[in-house]
């Protein structure tokens, strides 16, 4: 579902409403969003699988903690030599499947998006390091096209589960971003969207101001 995109210029408004590298949400998705929207990855305890599918607000009030949109799981009771883990840099395939099923709704081009893939990814299929490419602080990423519901497959084929690090559709009505880096994606939208987003049952997903911080030291509430 995925091909090549023609050159990298659908891109050229990303890499303008970009704002520095992990400062902040404008450094994931552009500026100029009416709205934006975390979504938290699920959290998974191998050691336990009974407490999968604990959330994040969960986990900070079993600790104590604040929960709110800019939380982040070190500061909540989680680092990095705890048992739980959580799925770094992709939408598990299941979230990303539901994603695109709102989003859909929400842009009059679903049929034409764009997808932008990270260079740096072990086996990147030879097909999509041909993609053109596009530089926005500290990342270069690779260029696919193709419907929305293209979100839903790996960008690594079979290799192994990868959703698009970021996508959008041709009228820029929204823009989804999975950093490589982190446990949450973030999305600028409008309202409606966002509403539909926070709604959704079994995702955990809440509205977040765009300057808000998105490194594991900027939860200044906890």
């Amino acid at each position: 579902m995925y091909r090549i995109a023609d050159d990298a210029r659908p891109a050229d408004w990303v890499v303008d409403g970009m704002r520095g590298f992990a400062e902040s949400v404008l450094s994931l998705v552009p500026a100029g969003f009416p709205s934006y929207v975390r979504i938290f990855h699920p959290l998974s305890n191998p050691a336990h699988p009974g407490r999968d599918g604990t959330t994040w607000a969960e986990l900070a009030a079993a600790n104590g903690k604040r929960a709110h949109a800019g939380m982040q799981l070190n500061a909540i009771g989680v680092d990095m030599g705890d048992l739980i883990s959580w799925a770094s840099g992709t939408l598990a395939p299941e979230l990303a499947s539901t994603l695109v099923t709102v989003l859909a709704r929400h842009t009059r081009t679903p049929d034409r998006c764009y997808f932008a893939v990270w260079e740096g990814f072990g086996g990147l299929p030879k097909e999509v390091a041909a993609a053109p490419t596009f530089i926005v602080p500290r990342r270069r990423y690779h260029l696919l096209a193709g419907p929305v519901d293209a979100a839903r497959k790996s960008v690594l084929g079979s290799t192994l589960p990868q959703s698009p690090n970021i996508w959008w559709p041709e009228d820029s009505a929204w823009c989804v971003a999975t950093e490589i880096d982190l446990q949450s994606t973030y999305v600028g939208c409008t309202p409606e969207c966002v509403s539909d987003l926070t709604s959704l049952h079994g995702v955990e997903a809440w509205a977040i101001l765009p300057e808000t911080g998105v490194t594991f030291d900027s939860d200044a509430l906890n």
